[in-house]
């Protein structure tokens, strides 16, 4: 098949591999789409990019993993039950409707040489993607069975996806996986779990099958989420944990997440421990802002959240010591509440967060996603619809530093979630809106491309649309299933964006996310996101070839 051909096929063989550079450009700026895709009832429909940019698929949901467990059978999809519900099929108890979709997530791209898989005779290649799962069936304590997998890039299609790990070294499963990065000090994937006080850090190795060892006595456990290295070897967290919703303001939920650095002993092995910090952030008038026991109302609309969501605000920060191994020991401890004790302050919802390119890791961006409810009583002034912000030191191993609002969010533009650089000066934020809120607003989720240097405080400045995600024809059956809330039905509705993630691949400390200045579909840079949800497709996103020069 032609290149053109790829491009152009609704889908794609998994022995279709576009080669790194293959649509290789000096300047694709992506022109803004108009709208986001509209949603209709039982309707499927297609993804929509920016006119310069195509996309071909990597991997789908039903892809067959070359070595299946018990438990997981395909790419997309445990063991639990048929792939496609069957006619008039009713949700049963201990009797799925269909299997449980396990939702692969971040994707962590990384060009090695020597890796081995299940058929000890064949050649992998050098190119790889990493996903943690989202979602996985349940063992008989409630704990979701999350598992770690890597699509083959170079791959034909019975060796194009392979099951890493679902166990840890301690024989635990594996844990439901949000994030994931790549730590080259320690030659290690870190893995985050968002499941509240279940939720931690976890360290993988590249072997198949990969070692998964738990980090608790480091990171304690948190609802981690978007994980990052800095410079010095220092651990970059965001954690996502939803708060409770407002007596009058019932439509909004207390700010409950927090922003945390782990300064390690040995940045070469995590396992020795460290300090774990928490982000401090003063309100215009020089008072810490921090968490409300007990008053939730108090802290949707409080002064510190009114000063975090305006534009022109310079508010200081600085790290609070939290947790230091050396005096407190290695035993697990809940991060979240010593981060509240000690004055943290509280976010609506960060998700993720990366470094901006030649800032020599000074610069860090990150998402807020809201309420994600139309009707949150927070509004735009105190962050309901989400934020993208920005944190900059003199130094990324500095105490104290200033946060600034880069984009608040509208009902239009929320739910912002996974992130990545598109070059130094324009970055990626995509939506995670959320199926309510996709009916609200009668639309999909949208990926957008924001400009450093624009002033967003202006009237009518909006970031460009380069992603209308549609909704593929498994997630509208699940949309349509889940509509009709049968008892126990597990698979979620309407598709999201995640995953989003721009990089060379290059696994040397040189080659951190934030050091190198990101040139997409040039010099070995390419640009993927996951479908989420649904058919659960690993997408790369290419220049059209009709622009492209080789």
């Amino acid at each position: 098949m032609t290149r053109t051909g790829l491009l152009l096929a609704v889908t794609v063989s998994a022995a279709a591999l576009v080669a790194p550079g293959a649509f290789a450009q000096d300047n694709v700026a992506p022109t803004a789409l108009e709208r986001a895709t509209p949603k209709a009832d039982n309707t499927p429909a297609a993804n929509a990019l920016s006119p310069e940019l195509g996309e071909v698929v990597l991997a789908s949901g039903m892809m067959p993993l070359e070595n299946p467990s018990a438990t997981f059978s395909h790419f997309g999809f445990a063991a639990d039950g048929p792939l496609i519900p069957a006619p008039g099929a009713v949700q049963q108890k201990g009797k799925n409707v269909e299997a449980t979709k396990t939702e692969p997530d971040k994707n962590t791209y990384l060009v090695l040489t020597g890796q081995k898989g299940a058929d000890a005779a064949y050649d992998y290649g050098t190119h790889f993607i990493f996903q943690g799962h989202e979602v996985g069936p349940q063992d008989d304590k409630g704990n979701g069975k999350g598992r770690l997998t890597r699509v083959n890039l170079d791959a034909d299609a019975a060796h194009r996806v392979t099951l890493m790990a679902e166990t840890d070294t301690a024989g635990n499963p594996v844990p439901l996986i949000d994030g994931s990065t790549w730590n080259p000090f320690a030659k290690r994937l870190l893995l985050t779990s968002e499941m509240g006080p279940k939720g931690g850090v976890w360290q993988a190795s590249l072997d198949v099958p990969a070692k998964v060892e738990p980090l608790f006595g480091a990171f304690g456990r948190e609802s981690y989420e978007g994980v990052q290295t800095d410079r010095n070897g220092s651990i970059w967290l965001v954690a996502d944990v939803g708060g409770k919703k407002g007596v009058t303001n019932s439509h909004a939920k207390q700010p409950n997440s927090f922003v945390y650095r782990f300064v390690p002993k040995d940045k070469a092995d995590l396992s020795k421990g460290g300090k774990l910090e928490v982000l401090q952030v003063m309100t215009a008038a020089g008072e810490p802002i921090v968490f409300a026991n007990g008053d939730m109302d108090g802290d949707i609309k409080s002064a510190g959240m009114k000063d975090i969501h305006t534009y022109g605000a310079k508010l200081k920060t600085r790290w609070v010591l939290i947790h230091d191994t050396d005096k407190d020991g290695m035993d697990s401890f809940d991060a979240n509440a010593l981060a509240k004790a000690k004055q943290g302050s509280p976010f609506k919802r960060p998700e993720n967060g990366q470094f901006r390119p030649g800032s020599d890791f000074n610069e860090f961006y990150f998402s807020e996603t809201g309420d994600t409810s139309a009707r949150t009583e927070a509004g735009t002034e105190y962050g309901g619809f989400g934020a993208v912000l920005k944190l900059a030191q003199a130094d990324a191993a500095a105490d104290e530093g200033t946060l600034s609002l880069v984009y608040r969010g509208d009902v239009e533009h929320t739910g912002l979630d996974n992130v990545a650089f598109w070059t130094a000066d324009k970055v990626v934020f995509v939506e995670d809106a959320g199926d309510d809120l996709h009916s609200a607003r009668k639309a999909f989720d949208s990926g957008y491309l924001f400009d450093l240097g624009a002033d967003y405080s202006k009237q009518g400045t909006q970031p460009v649309r380069l992603i209308a995600l549609g909704r593929d024809p498994l997630a509208t059956i699940d949309s349509a299933i889940g509509s009709g809330e049968p008892a126990g039905f597990q698979n979620e509705g309407d598709n999201e964006i995640t995953g989003i993630h721009i990089s060379d691949g290059d696994a040397s400390e040189a080659g951190l996310l934030g050091a190198k200045v990101p040139t997409p579909f040039k010099n070995g840079w390419r640009v993927f996101y996951t479908q989420q949800h649904g058919e659960n497709t690993l997408w790369e996103v290419i220049a059209k070839p009709s622009l492209a020069t080789n």
